[in-house]
């Protein structure tokens, strides 16, 4: 029998206790966005500085801490955005085209300076996440934003590093990325963790010592 599917906002089992290893990542990584889906910011806070702690080993523990609250207040400003658009109760995508994303996007800049990132993450992160509840090409500005926060995770600004000719992309792991996003907007959290295994394991095997 195949596992059976989770229902909306339905915690998944925690599959790894071990702190050091890709699968403890995704099943946190997958942990803090149900907490943001519940309303539980102090559990969204810990679960994405779990994350952070790892996969930006060059900052202490402190700046994990910031890094984690600023990914959190870009959740919830958001949701703001969202509150202030709805129309009987639906969200109106004209309105959320037209609003004010400033606030999300100082809390992405925010992130960007205490973790190292390339400051462009703040508005590609702010972009994709509009173009995600408009309709629009969300997944392009997605992926840019998290090849500069991978970038900053690897200490790595080459990445990705192709042989050949097709130079066009933002690598593999963005990619991977994008799937767990799209498994997240259907709440296939069995599977955003399978998906997010091999990004945060590509992390922990390439970050430098």
């Amino acid at each position: 029998m195949g596992e059976r599917p989770l229902r909306p906002n339905q915690s998944p089992a925690i599959e790894s206790t071990d702190e050091g290893s890709a699968q403890f990542l995704a099943d946190r990584l997958c942990a803090g966005f149900i907490a943001h889906d519940e309303r539980d910011r102090e559990e969204a806070i810990e679960a994405f500085a779990d994350v952070d702690r790892r996969q930006f080993a060059h900052l202490d523990a402190g700046e994990v801490r910031e890094a984690a609250v600023a990914y959190v207040d870009a959740l919830w400003e958001k949701d703001a955005v969202e509150d202030a658009c709805r129309v009987w109760g639906e969200i109106d995508p004209d309105r959320v085209a037209a609003a004010d994303w400033s606030a999300v996007e100082s809390a992405f800049a925010r992130r960007a300076e205490v973790a190292g990132i390339d400051p462009r993450y703040a508005s590609a992160s702010t972009r994709g996440w509009l173009e995600h509840k408009t309709g629009g090409d969300y997944w392009t500005p997605l992926q840019r934003a998290q090849l500069y926060e991978l970038r900053a995770a690897l200490q790595d600004p080459t990445y990705p590093e192709k042989p050949r000719s097709g130079q066009s992309g933002y690598g593999p792991e963005p990619a991977r990325y994008l799937l767990g996003v799209e498994l997240h907007d259907t709440r296939q959290w069995a599977e955003a963790r399978r998906a997010m295994r091999p990004y945060f394991a590509f992390v922990l095997e390439e970050q430098p010592d």
